[in-house]
């Protein structure tokens, strides 16, 4: 599916990618998980397992590690199951 400069813009992109996270490995060291599936990401997120706070790496951020508060289609998941925060 295409997505447009404007939907990209309103975070309104799709996620079809395979994604990594980092999460707190053995003796405080940072531990890459991954890949999973744009699926598997959300049902993380919807749980609370993944925070806005955590990094996030995939195709769609050019293989750089972001912060998924900067993932606007993450962040409007993280929003319908935590409206509170």
């Amino acid at each position: 599916m295409q997505v447009s400069r404007e939907s990209r813009l309103r975070g309104e992109m799709d996620m079809d990618a395979d994604w990594y996270y980092m999460t707190k490995g053995w003796i405080r060291k940072n531990k890459r998980v991954g890949p999973i599936s744009e699926t598997a990401l959300l049902q993380l997120i919807e749980s609370g397992k993944i925070f806005p706070e955590t990094l996030l790496q995939s195709s769609k951020t050019k293989g750089k590690w972001v912060p998924m508060e900067t993932i606007g289609a993450a962040m409007k998941r993280w929003r319908e199951f935590h409206p509170e925060d």
